[in-house]
């Protein structure tokens, strides 16, 4: 008799216990029914636009990713413009980075300079980039002497990315077409 009655009282509790977890996922809330369309595919697409359900085969979805970040940004377009006889050793969009690998022109074959940019901003502003230029100088192969230098080439390299880029969002603004405003969209008040 006591087996039967510990049998009971534990079906009684698990079975509490599960109602108590079956009440508070919401399942039994009360909703309005004029919330709901009555016709299913209404109520999937409703559901679907409020992020409340998926689709396994999707044919409206679009397949790949659209990667027009990079040509958006005036600044990262402006900097690999000007840098663009260079050859890059890495640029990351996502990070931020644009790094040189080392430059020599044909008439100082002993000398070759590095640039590294990055980007603290997407704004058009003198303090959005961060330019480091390293000078190596080499009397052999072996020999080398790198320094990063604070010559006027990285005030130019600023200025050039900045005039670039102000140029790139001009010409952005001006191929957009411009909103024109429609008569019945302007009020008068009665004085």
């Amino acid at each position: 008799m006591k087996i039967l009655k510990k049998n009971l009282f534990f079906k009684l509790f698990y079975y509490l216990l599960i109602f108590a977890f079956l009440k508070s996922c919401g399942i039994y809330r009360k909703t309005d029914a004029k919330e709901f369309p009555p016709e299913p595919q209404k109520r999937v697409q409703k559901n679907l636009e409020e992020g409340r359900g998926f689709r396994l085969f999707d044919s409206n979805k679009k397949s790949g990713g659209t990667f027009d970040f990079a040509t958006s940004n005036e600044m990262w377009r402006a900097s690999l413009d000007i840098i663009s006889f260079m050859p890059l050793l890495s640029a990351d969009y996502g990070g931020g980075l644009i790094i040189t690998d080392w430059y020599s022109n044909e008439n100082q074959s002993n000398e070759s300079i590095k640039i590294s940019i990055r980007f603290l901003t997407n704004e058009i502003r003198s303090d959005a980039l961060e330019i480091t230029v390293f000078n190596k100088l080499c009397s052999t192969n072996e020999n080398c002497k790198v320094m990063q230098t604070d010559t006027k080439i990285k005030n130019e390299l600023k200025v050039a990315i900045l005039k670039k880029a102000t140029k790139y969002k001009k010409d952005i603004q001006d191929s957009e077409p411009k909103k024109k405003r429609s008569l019945s969209s302007i009020t008068l008040e009665p004085n």
